[in-house]
């Protein structure tokens, strides 16, 4: 395990730095997630109340999947130059798929019987939307920020290649210089975060699961 011995003693001996890399590469994930989210979320609803129109709409954004991440990073540096913009607005277009989808397919897949029920109590539509469609679409919504949040956590490591601060750099320069304690030092913290993001919001994903669905 000499390899890991010389990445620990890498980190060591420049603090500072990596621990700057390390929250720059999660600014930059969670602010693009973040801005997505604001974006998506409320068009996955949209969507949803669109029956005819949503399923195709939604479908477009999908198509977002088979672009390249690194392709998307360069598509808007001719644009918005070197550094932060660039690969900010690369990150929230890449979260579209996981966030429009999940959020039209949680609502649009809550049983029809349950929002008849609430319906039948009395409640009116943004009663039924608010108290029983979203809760239960809920934990499909978490599920798709948790995907986004792991694609845009991996997928900044690319946003070094038009200058934005990530651990992309270390990855970058042991390319470089063909040295693999760079490459490590910036591979396994992307690796660490991406599980760390994965299960904290898986976690919350089994929080906000009503107890009835959790038990089957």
């Amino acid at each position: 395990m000499d390899w890991l011995t010389d990445v620990i003693e890498f980190i060591r001996q420049r603090p500072e730095r990596f621990l700057d890399l390390v929250f720059a590469h999660l600014r930059l994930s969670f602010t693009s997630l973040a801005i997505a989210a604001l974006i998506y979320l409320p068009l996955g609803v949209l969507f949803s109340r669109m029956p005819r129109f949503g399923a195709q709409a939604a479908g477009i954004f999908s198509a977002v999947r088979v672009i390249p991440s690194l392709a998307l990073v360069f598509l808007f540096y001719p644009f918005l130059g070197f550094g932060q913009p660039p690969a900010t607005v690369a990150l929230v277009v890449l979260a579209a798929p996981a966030l429009i989808m999940n959020t039209f397919a949680g609502l649009r897949n809550v049983d029809a019987a349950a929002l008849e029920a609430a319906k039948g109590v009395g409640m009116n539509d943004a009663q039924v939307f608010f108290r029983v469609q979203m809760p239960l679409a809920l934990p499909v919504i978490i599920a798709g920020l948790r995907l986004a949040a792991v694609e845009l956590l991996a997928s900044a490591t690319l946003a070094s290649f038009v200058g934005a601060k990530s651990l992309g750099q270390y990855i970058l320069t042991g390319i470089s210089l063909l040295d693999t304690t760079y490459l490590l030092a910036g591979g396994i913290p992307i690796v660490v975060l991406v599980l760390l993001a994965d299960g904290l919001f898986n976690l919350l994903e089994r929080v906000v699961t009503p107890p009835g669905a959790r038990a089957a």
